[in-house]
């Protein structure tokens, strides 16, 4: 019965090997939805998103209805008030709506999803690297705008429930507030995104203005930065992708095969039945 038996084993094990070509694995890193107060659970298709969201129709974590509470001044999502101290000129106030519907609908965003422990959401983005473009125009086209903070995300006075300046805080410029471009992308939220010098198409940041009939860049900026994250403890270097799928072309339920194959070959030789 030992031929019988071992042919019995290599087909199982074919089995295994094949699911494992035609089943991969889904990254838990890559289009995901956070879990967070107004995301759909997994990302899909919007019929329609407005204004300034509409970019992530064809595959987002916001519904028709958050895009547009995005675009007002006095939203129902936070209820956060962006004329705090004067009305925000519109060329600033896009800035600040591009963030919200970037916040809100992207499902690229799952490399910098982190654990909070908040009565509101139990995950937040940290440190996503924002494009060298999106930081500075954000910046030149608010810096004469007023505010009273340098951190939106606390501190301020919700006596009223809406958002007003914390008692004895005085507005001024931006210029002042965040000198540079990187203090305003860094400081703003409390390091929800991190700047850096990469240019937008670099592959290498996440861009919160692209052109949609060119395709979503975050997608390969976001599968570029899980691959980084899952190698980072492996080893040092900056190898591209898809060298790194190269070193891992041998799926687990093959090695465990494998292994099997091995484990049986060498009791068979010590009698085990």
């Amino acid at each position: 019965t030992g031929p019988v038996a071992r042919m019995g084993l290599g087909e199982v094990l074919l089995v295994l090997v094949a699911s494992s070509a035609v089943l991969p694995l889904k990254d838990p890193l890559l289009n995901v939805c956070m879990d967070a107060k107004h995301h759909k659970t997994q990302p899909g298709p919007e019929g329609m998103l407005y204004n300034q969201c509409s970019p992530w129709k064809d595959n987002s974590c916001c519904t028709a209805n958050t895009s547009s509470e995005a675009h007002k001044d006095q939203s129902n999502l936070y209820n956060f008030n962006w004329n705090h101290c004067g009305v925000m000129p519109p060329k600033c106030k896009r800035h600040f709506i591009q963030d919200t519907c970037l916040y809100e609908c992207s499902p690229n965003l799952g490399p910098w999803i982190d654990q909070v422990d908040s009565s509101w959401r139990r995950e937040r983005i940290l440190h996503v690297p924002l494009c060298r473009e999106d930081c500075e125009e954000w910046w030149e086209d608010c810096k004469d705008f007023v505010t009273c903070k340098e951190n939106w995300h606390k501190g301020w006075n919700w006596a009223t429930g809406t958002n007003r300046c914390p008692w004895g805080s005085m507005c001024r410029p931006f210029s002042q507030v965040f000198p540079r471009p990187k203090d305003l992308c860094e400081k703003i939220w409390s390091n929800s995104y991190r700047y850096t010098p990469e240019p937008r198409g670099s592959g290498r940041c996440i861009q919160m203005w692209f052109d949609p009939a060119q395709g979503n860049p975050n997608v390969v900026v976001a599968k570029y930065y899980a691959w980084k994250k899952r190698s980072s403890s492996a080893w040092k270097g900056d190898v591209a992708p898809e060298m790194d799928k190269a070193t891992r072309a041998l799926p687990w339920p093959l090695l465990l095969s494998l292994a099997l194959v091995v484990a049986l070959e060498g009791a068979e030789g010590c009698g085990w039945r």
